[in-house]
């Protein structure tokens, strides 16, 4: 994929568990870009009545104005898919978010090759020193902020 032509989206998911056989998303948040210009965005989280992990609670409990609230993990997956129209995601290279998205028809890329980089389990605290990023609470953003200072 030629990310600095193509339309494609970056995603970040925050589950409750692993697996999505036995948990929950707690939140989407997507960017959808033609080459490195943003489109639109997706912001879209699971009501935190349904959430059973107070620190999950606790986690995504920024910016509440600026989140659509559902009321499942389906529908914030039917929501997404739609949102997306079946264009490529670049991933996060970890298993619970293969997991989640394991039913998107959309093709799916770990971003870490566009980034001259590795997936590993600090991947956001190494993007922010390699790129000399802004902490933020939107990995997403951290993401895009990334690949366009790569390219």
């Amino acid at each position: 994929m030629d990310i600095l032509k193509e339309k494609y989206i970056i995603i970040e998911i925050i589950p409750t568990t692993s697996k999505k056989e036995t948990g929950d998303l707690v939140q989407i948040s997507a960017l959808k870009l033609h080459g490195l210009q943003l489109l639109e965005r997706f912001d879209y989280r699971l009501n935190p009545a349904k959430i059973q992990i107070p620190d999950l609670v606790q986690l995504t409990s920024y910016d509440k104005e600026n989140f659509i609230y559902l009321e499942s993990t389906e529908q914030l997956l039917k929501t997404f898919s739609i949102w997306s129209c079946g264009l490529p995601l670049l991933i996060l290279d970890n298993d619970y978010t293969k997991s989640y998205l394991k039913d998107l028809p959309n093709l799916k890329q770990s971003i870490c090759p566009f980034l001259k980089t590795e997936y590993q389990e600090n991947i956001i605290e190494t993007l922010i020193q390699k790129y000399q990023l802004e902490p933020s609470n939107y990995i997403v953003d951290l993401l895009y902020e990334s690949i366009l200072k790569e390219n």
